[in-house]
């Protein structure tokens, strides 16, 4: 998707339709949390980014476990939650640590750009 102001709505909107189709109720807490996560990080690419024309964003579900992850082209850093770091991904981090999860940066396959991932584990009686 490409990084303008509009991307974080239709990636949400996307990202909604997708939790859908893998069963998850829409208002649950953990759809809330994935919703969230996918708006922070899509906006922190759009406005950090700036090397990068657009943004991949992907969900996978397992039985036990649902990953969201966002990558760029830009070759420029993520700093993960820490004092310094914006509020923007100490939420990402507190909302994967709500369910068991985490969130770590991982290298571009192709040497170039970065992809954030989060993971959450799913509760018990996820479909």
């Amino acid at each position: 998707m490409p990084l303008v102001p509009g991307s974080v709505r239709a990636a949400r909107e996307r990202t909604e339709r997708s939790l859908a189709l893998f069963g998850l109720t829409a208002g649950s807490s953990l759809s809330g949390a994935v919703l969230l996560v996918v708006s922070e990080l899509v906006a922190n690419a759009v406005r950090h980014a700036h090397e990068s024309p657009d943004a991949e964003v992907t969900l996978t579900m397992t039985d036990h476990l649902l990953v969201v992850g966002v990558g760029d082209l830009d070759p420029r850093p993520v700093t993960l939650p820490h004092r310094c770091a914006g509020e923007g991904l100490r939420t990402v981090a507190e909302l994967a640590r709500v369910f068991g999860g985490d969130v770590r940066v991982e290298p571009a396959a192709g040497g170039r750009g970065k992809t954030v991932v989060v993971r959450f584990i799913l509760p018990e009686g996820t479909p």
